[in-house]
């Protein structure tokens, strides 16, 4: 479908930048570093003090990425692969947020972002075909295009229950952790939530803490993440096979260096299968989830033979049977929500200072000066901590009142769900690009990260050359690529589980109906896709 161009030039004054980024995350700094390739004026905006991202707020203890060390990092710098040795295969927070540091001083990055400023609103200017972009401290910028680099989950969000504010202890969400070490030390301390982060935490303070109460209102499957530290023989077969790594990644579903078995799970024996499941559950990482048969996340039947296995495993590492009931979902399949890795997770409930509370049995009524009040009890603690998760993927686009052409505001155009032209741009909001927004391919972030980035920077080096001032996605190419999002996603046993994925979040007001908020299909379709479209000339779009 071709689009019609718009030949006639506005009348601008001088705009502050050519380019105004949102974030200093893994997407914001590497687009940045594009664009100076283009030679275009670019500006960073972050809320916080540093680069980072993901891993600048989230400083909870036990914090670590599941993609493999190797497979996360930029791949964009030959230099950088060369200098930089991780070293654990999945690396924890500290080291992650090091390697950002070490990136962004390596690029002389910092020039151009500015620390401490919240973006509150973006309004598109309609006569100039530019952006004014507000600050929190009230400070305007103005810039032809404007580039969304705020992450799918980076707006936490806490348990809708009242007396939050009351309690006399310490709490904190662990998105909005402290950067000064918390001292657990005999300490009586809540964790509420078993999510990825929850998780991480748990096992991570449990031989801490005085005495440990989880608070669960939805268990979740995990499985074992098998880390540890990267030798120096390991090290040099790494360097050495970042090409064949990155290839690998570029050619498997999701990115990750893990992609489905060809076999279905009823095509070998039951032996055979078991076998595979000891294997997959014996080896690092995503394997299980990503590597598993091709029809476990699309069959109940053959979903329900990893979920037995699973269960299984639980009930085998939990001595008190009771507890291990509690922790096996009973609501979702094994892997049709985002599976969380753990080391030693299930374990912590053998310890004699760890309870688990039930939240379906026994919801929790309010936060009290001293702790917890469920309908069951009063608890006494010291430290409460929020595990509660993210209003996921669209939830950091309403938080910045963001108006496009006549106006019109995202938030209202996306009440029903996100509505986008590949994951990239939405129609009516034009020079406004989305990296890591709804309906992109997440899977492996950074590897997803590079591929955005790339496109977007395509995109306006074609505008420059064209000396065009306006991009806009038409709606016919927005609500094409929104039913075609949608479609993939029939079928999937994922899609019919409540989850961040499905665009649920039951402490966010009109958070509660399932949405397609992200791209299932295969990261190779969605690239080609996205290469068509650039290769085309762009005549998807509306240029001018």
């Amino acid at each position: 479908m071709a689009a019609s161009r718009q030949d006639n030039s506005p009348e601008t004054g001088a705009l502050d930048y050519d380019v105004i980024i949102i974030g200093a995350g893994l997407s914001g700094m590497y687009q940045l570093y594009r664009l100076r390739e283009l030679g275009l004026t670019a500006r960073v905006f972050e809320a916080g003090t540093g680069v980072g991202g993901t891993w600048y707020w989230n400083r909870y203890p036990g914090a670590r990425f599941d993609s493999e060390s190797y497979s996360y990092g930029y791949s964009f710098s030959k230099e950088l692969l060369e200098e930089w040795e991780w070293s654990e295969h999945f690396a924890g927070q500290p080291e992650t947020l090091r390697y950002c540091n070490y990136v962004a001083d390596k690029f002389d990055l910092r020039r151009d972002i500015q620390f401490e400023s919240r973006v509150t609103s973006a309004i598109y200017q309609d006569e100039t075909r530019s952006w004014r972009i507000t600050l929190e401290s009230g400070a305007q910028h103005s810039c032809r295009f404007l580039i969304t680099a705020i992450g799918p989950l980076s707006t936490p969000t806490l348990p809708r229950v009242e007396g939050r504010d009351d309690f006399k202890g310490q709490s904190f969400h662990t998105a909005r952790w402290p950067k000064q070490k918390v001292d657990f030390t005999g300490k009586r301390v809540a964790v509420i939530g078993t999510g990825a982060t929850g998780i991480q935490t748990i096992q991570t303070i449990a031989s801490e803490v005085g005495h440990l109460t989880v608070f669960q209102r939805t268990a979740n499957w995990a499985a074992p993440l098998h880390n540890g530290k990267i030798d120096a023989e390991t090290q040099g077969k790494i360097k050495a096979g970042y090409g064949e790594i990155f290839a690998r990644c570029k050619e498997t579903f999701a990115c990750f260096v893990h992609t489905p078995d060809p076999r279905g799970a009823f095509e070998v024996s039951e032996q055979e299968r078991e076998a595979f499941y000891e294997k997959l559950y014996g080896e690092r990482g995503f394997g299980i989830w990503q590597g598993n048969f091709r029809d476990i996340l699309i069959d109940r039947a053959a979903n329900a033979t990893i979920s037995d296995f699973v269960a299984r495993k639980i009930r085998a590492r939990v001595k008190n049977q009771a507890v291990a009931e509690k922790l096996i979902p009973t609501n979702h399949g094994f892997g049709t929500r985002r599976l969380p890795l753990e080391t030693f997770y299930y374990e912590v409930y053998n310890r004699d200072n760890v309870e688990l509370v039930d939240l379906k049995q026994t919801p929790i009524e309010r936060i009290t000066p001293e702790g917890i009040r469920t309908t069951e009890k009063d608890y006494a603690f010291d430290i409460i901590i929020y595990a509660t998760g993210f209003d996921a993927i669209t939830g950091s686009f309403d938080k910045i009142d963001i108006r496009g052409a006549g106006g019109a505001r995202l938030k209202e155009k996306w009440t029903h769900g996100p509505e986008t032209y590949l994951g990239l741009m939405v129609d009516g909001f034009p020079n406004m690009m989305m990296l890591m927004g709804p309906h992109t391919a997440l899977g492996n972030i950074p590897r997803s990260i590079e591929y955005s980035v790339d496109w977007v920077t395509g995109l306006l080096r074609f505008a420059t050359e064209k000396g065009l001032t306006f991009l806009d996605a038409t709606p016919e190419g927005t609500a094409g690529w929104t039913d075609h999002v949608k479609a993939l996603g029939v079928g999937l046993l994922s899609n019919e589980v409540d989850s961040w994925m499905t665009g649920i979040n039951r402490n966010v007001e009109g958070k509660q109906t399932r949405i397609v908020a992200r791209y299932s299909g295969s990261a190779p379709a969605y690239r080609a896709r996205c290469d068509a479209v650039a290769a085309q000339g762009y005549v998807e779009l509306r240029l001018g």
